[in-house]
């Protein structure tokens, strides 16, 4: 009797299962996802041998030739998912500024335990609870969710956040929001002014609104 061809296939060999696994969960996992996903120890220490998965920090590893647009935001939202993307962090995602992050800055509740990563370097900010909730949109980064301010929720931040980040950079960014076309200037300003309540910056912020509508 010919053999059916499902009884024919070849199994997959526990590095083939392996590298499945990995492009499922957008090209990086964790140690304790990679072994309830079936993935053995010694599987992924060969893997790491042999140069088809890199170790990106304590813990996680991604797959070489599935590296993400931004691994370090991927990174940190599998070793901080409660945290959420802000500061100048998120004006660099929104496009609304020149500087160029040097660590990935982390809005965290107060009481929040700063954790170390060996990579990327973090900076955590202590939020209060209103302001914490307040302007949350996710993005998918490797197949993770990720939280980030929204753009006017990030500009106020940064006003509120202006002796630790620099006014300069606040200003700046309230410019660029409100100088962009893609939405109109009076929603803008409401956005702004609605997060502005929430962080109480709105008599800082006030003549820099004013000096560029």
């Amino acid at each position: 009797m010919p053999r059916t061809p499902s009884s024919t296939l070849i199994p997959k060999s526990p590095v083939s299962r392996a590298t499945a696994v990995f492009r499922r969960a957008g090209g990086i996992l964790r140690t304790n996802e990679a072994k309830a996903a079936g993935i053995h120890p010694r599987t992924l220490a060969a893997l790491v041998d042999d140069g088809t998965v890199l170790k990106l920090d304590r813990g996680v590893y991604q797959l070489a030739d599935a590296a993400p647009a931004e691994p370090d935001l991927a990174i940190v939202a599998r070793k901080v998912p409660q945290a959420v993307l802000c500061l100048v962090s998120a004006l660099a995602h929104h496009r609304l500024t020149t500087q160029i992050p040097h660590a990935v800055d982390l809005a965290v509740p107060r009481g929040f335990k700063d954790r170390k990563l060996e990579h990327p370097p973090v900076r955590f900010y202590r939020f209060g609870d209103a302001s914490l909730s307040a302007g949350v949109e996710r993005i998918k980064v490797a197949g993770r969710e990720l939280r980030v301010y929204s753009a006017a929720k990030t500009v106020a931040d940064c006003f509120k956040f202006r002796n630790k980040i620099g006014k300069d950079i606040a200003i700046e960014a309230l410019r660029t929001y409100l100088r962009r076309k893609d939405a109109k200037s009076s929603m803008k300003v409401r956005h702004l002014t609605h997060f502005a309540r929430i962080n109480r910056v709105q008599a800082v912020m006030a003549p820099y609104l004013e000096s560029t509508l």
